[in-house]
C-alpha cells in the first residue's frame, strides 16, 4: 500500500481531541486503504486495541443495524487500553449514528469511520452528535500522487497520461492500458451508481439517470440549469421534470460522483440560485463516460483538473459572473484570502489572450489573478498584474 501522507496527517491531528473522525469521498477513491493504513499505524502501540469493521467484506454481513454493531464492539472493547473503533462504509449499517453517540461518551475510545454519502452522514450525525465530528474529504489522486503511484517521472508524457486516465488509485493494479483502464473505470462507475445512487434513493428510472450522467460528462464545466437539461432530455425522447433533474443531480453529488459549483455575482456580491457548473470527482472516469477520443474536450478536462486541485489546496470555489463575461473560478479561504483563476488549453493568439486576460482585468480589486494553461514554453509569466502559469507547475507547486 502506498501511503497518502497528507490525509493520514489530517486524521492523526484530530486523534485524542474528543472528536469523531468521518472520512468521506466517492467509493473506490482510496478511503478503505487510508483506514487500513491508520489501523496498521495505531496497532503498533501495545496500549492500543483496534476494532476494525469493513462492510465491504462478507464476514461483516451480519452487522446490519446499530444493535448488531453494539454487540460486535462490546465483546471486543478493552477498558485497559485505548480502543480504536474503525468502520469502513458505515452508511450500510442502519441507524449507525446511535452507536457512534454511545461509544463517543465512553472513555479511551477513538472513532474513525468512512462513508460514501455526504447528505446521509452530515444530516444524521449533525442531528445526533452535533458538531462533535470532523469530516475529512478524500479526493482522487493529485498529479503528484499519480506520479508516485505509477512510478512515473514529471514530464509532458506523464501529464498527458494524468489528463487521460485521471486519479482512481485502483489503476495502479490495472495499469495504464486504455482498454483495461476504461473497463475498470466503468466498473467503478457502475458500483457507485448502483450502491450509492440507485439502491439508496430507490430510483426506478435507471436509463434516465444513466443518460443524465453521460450528458453531464459531455457538458462538464458548462453553465447549466435544471430547465435546460430537462428540455434537452425531452428532445432526446425523455420526459422528466426540472424538479426530478434537481433531485437526481443531488443524488449524484451526495455520492461524490460529481460536484456542483455555484455562480457568484461579482457586482452584487451574492450567490445565484440557479445555473451552476458541474465537475466530476475523477476526470478519468468522466473521460470514459464521455467516450471516444474527443480531442475537442481537452479544455473541459483541464478545467475539471484545475477545479479539483483548487479544492485540494483548501479553497472554497465558485464561478464568477461579471456583466461582460465569466471568471472560471473565484477561490476563497477562511481567513479572507481570495484569488481569481481562468482555465485555458493553449493561448495561441491575441483573441484568446484577450478573452482570458481581459475578464481578469475587468475585476476591480487587488486580489491575485491567474491564468492556467498548457501553453508551450510558459512556466510562470506576469503581465499587468496577472500571472500566467503552466498546468504542470500549478499541479506541482500550487499558485504561490
Amino acid at each position: 500500500m502506498i501511503l497518502r501522507q497528507s490525509y493520514l496527517k489530517k486524521i492523526e491531528r484530530y486523534l485524542g481531541k474528543d472528536t469523531i473522525i468521518i472520512i468521506t469521498g466517492q467509493r473506490r477513491i482510496g478511503k478503505s486503504y487510508i483506514l487500513r493504513q491508520l489501523r496498521d499505524r495505531v496497532g503498533k502501540d501495545e496500549q492500543s486495541n483496534v476494532i476494525f469493521i469493513d462492510k465491504e467484506k462478507h464476514e461483516f454481513d451480519d452487522i446490519r443495524t446499530y444493535q448488531d454493531l453494539n454487540a460486535y464492539i462490546d465483546t471486543r472493547l478493552d477498558k485497559g487500553k485505548t480502543n480504536y473503533i474503525l468502520i469502513d462504509e458505515i452508511q450500510d449499517i442502519e441507524e449507525f449514528e446511535k452507536s457512534l453517540r454511545s461509544y463517543y461518551e465512553e472513555p479511551n475510545v477513538e472513532i474513525i469511520v468512512t462513508g460514501s454519502n455526504s447528505r446521509m452522514l452530515s444530516s444524521d450525525l449533525s442531528t445526533v452528535i452535533g458538531g462533535r465530528y470532523k469530516e475529512i474529504y478524500i479526493q482522487a489522486l493529485s498529479y503528484e500522487e499519480f506520479m508516485q503511484f505509477h512510478q512515473l517521472p514529471e514530464s509532458d508524457d506523464t501529464l498527458s497520461k494524468y489528463i487521460q486516465f485521471g486519479g482512481l488509485p485502483g489503476l495502479v493494479r490495472i495499469g495504464l492500458d486504455e482498454q483495461d483502464a476504461g473497463e475498470y473505470q466503468t466498473d467503478v462507475y457502475h458500483t457507485v451508481l448502483l450502491k450509492d445512487i440507485i439502491l439508496r434513493n430507490q430510483i426506478r428510472n435507471v436509463p434516465f439517470i444513466e443518460n443524465l450522467v453521460r450528458f453531464l460528462a459531455d457538458n462538464t464545466g458548462k453553465i447549466m440549469s435544471a430547465n435546460s437539461i430537462a428540455k434537452y432530455m425531452k428532445s432526446q425522447g425523455g420526459n422528466v421534470t426540472s424538479a426530478a433533474i434537481i433531485n437526481y443531480t443531488r443524488f449524484l453529488c451526495d455520492a461524490y460522483l460529481i460536484h456542483k459549483v455555484n455562480r457568484y455575482d461579482m457586482h452584487g456580491k451574492r450567490l445565484f440560485e440557479s445555473n451552476d457548473k458541474l465537475y466530476f470527482e475523477d476526470h478519468g472516469l468522466r473521460n470514459t463516460l464521455a467516450g471516444g477520443a474527443r480531442e475537442g474536450d481537452i479544455e473541459k478536462v483541464i478545467e475539471n483538473i484545475i477545479y479539483s486541485h483548487l479544492i485540494r489546496l483548501g479553497y472554497e470555489v465558485t464561478v464568477g459572473q461579471l456583466q461582460a463575461g465569466e471568471i472560471d473560478f473565484v477561490c476563497k479561504k477562511p481567513a479572507g484570502h481570495r484569488v481569481y483563476v481562468q482555465a485555458s488549453y493553449v493561448i495561441s493568439d491575441d483573441a484568446t489572450k484577450e478573452r482570458e486576460f481581459g475578464n481578469l482585468r475587468a475585476i476591480n480589486d487587488n486580489y491575485p489573478k491567474y491564468v492556467i494553461s498548457m501553453t508551450p514554453l510558459v512556466s510562470r509569466q506576469d503581465s499587468d498584474g496577472i500571472t500566467h502559469l503552466h498546468l504542470r507547475r500549478f499541479l506541482t507547486e500550487g499558485l504561490e
